[in-house]
């Protein structure tokens, strides 16, 4: 007796499935053999490549804060050139302009003595942007880079003009010089995804660096993946499922910053303001991301404490309470995570 032919209905589900699995395998490799090149690059830095690579699949902007040297501007121009990105960089000082990043019209006079505006674009018109020391630049720059940010549009003399798919920000800022800066407004961090915090290699990655990058060979970066690529990545991340208990600890964790009535006593006392919304949904994002980067179908518990810093720090401040006794904003999420992960 033969077997009963599937429905067709099961069939292409089937098949829906097989399609959207081979989906994932192929970004998840390409993301793969893109942190295998940026580690031959930047060295003793993998945590802070594999935040910017999910920064990126998740469709987000990213703020690197670290001292100088510390190879911000190398990872992302090599970010640029694996991920196959059109990039430029913007060095950002308190006498940019807005039009310095935006574009301008010009007033244009043709042969035939015939005047018309013409639109110049401006460096924002890229893939991915390195806005580089972007605390440097006026409010007045700032505010009309965050437009850029959310809404992947600018307006020029009333016009509007889109931005190039995909679009990122990689912005970076050296937390030790704080003379002539201009400190970002909450409504523009709050546009990062992510804040990457950038520290010193170790040892071993030191002596490797020096060994490989004072000598007469460079390293060749090669593209692993075309713009396609990344936006397939980023509607995968949407699509994956994420578990009940991931969301639950998302969500505990953002309402145990705010220091709101129902917060404990300690984050009431100690905490100026605390994380929206919009750090749950990069909570959920991010995880997928993490979880897409290194071959996961799913993210767990573990990506949320993983991305716990690098999500609140830059969207919550702490008061004058907690600074006079010595508590900095990374130490108090360390406190959230324990008493979210015991409850």
């Amino acid at each position: 007796m033969t077997e009963a032919a599937p429905e067709p209905a099961a069939a292409d589900a089937e098949t829906g499935d097989a399609a959207l699995l081979k989906r994932f395998e192929d970004a998840a490799a390409r993301m793969s053999r893109a942190r295998e090149a940026l580690a031959h690059v930047v060295f003793g830095q993998s945590e802070v490549i594999d935040l910017t690579l999910a920064t990126l699949a998740a469709g987000g902007h990213g703020l690197l804060v670290g001292a100088p040297g510390l190879a911000k501007t190398l990872l992302v121009t090599s970010v640029a050139e694996l991920l196959g990105l059109s990039a430029k960089r913007v060095q950002f000082t308190p006498d940019l302009m807005p039009g310095d990043i935006l574009g301008s019209e010009v007033l244009e006079e043709s042969a035939d003595g015939k005047r018309e505006f013409r639109f110049i674009a401006g460096p924002v018109f890229c893939q991915l942007l390195m806005a580089d020391e972007i605390n440097r630049a006026s409010p007045r720059t700032q505010s009309a880079l965050l437009q850029a940010m959310q809404e992947r549009h600018v307006t020029v003399a009333g016009a509007r003009h889109d931005l190039p798919a995909p679009f990122h920000v990689l912005a970076t800022q050296n937390p030790i010089e704080q003379e002539g800066t201009y400190p970002l407004p909450e409504a523009q961090l709050d546009r990062f995804l992510m804040q990457i915090n950038v520290g010193y290699p170790d040892l071993d990655s030191e002596k490797r660096m020096l060994a490989e990058t004072t000598g007469t060979v460079a390293a060749n970066i090669n593209a692993v993946m075309a713009p396609e690529d990344l936006e397939n990545a980023q509607a995968l991340v949407r699509e994956m499922p994420i578990g009940e208990q991931v969301i639950d600890l998302i969500l505990k964790l953002v309402r145990a910053a705010r220091p709101d009535e129902s917060a404990s006593a300690r984050v009431r006392s100690m905490v100026a303001w605390g994380p929206g919304p919009r750090a749950s949904q990069a909570f959920s994002l991010a995880a997928r991301a993490l979880a897409l980067i290194e071959g996961r179908h799913a993210p767990s518990l573990d990506d949320v404490k993983r991305l716990a810093k690098p999500v609140l720090r830059h969207r919550m401040a702490l008061n004058f309470a907690a600074r006079s006794e010595g508590l900095d904003t990374d130490q108090f999420i360390d406190e959230l995570l324990d008493g979210a992960t015991e409850s």
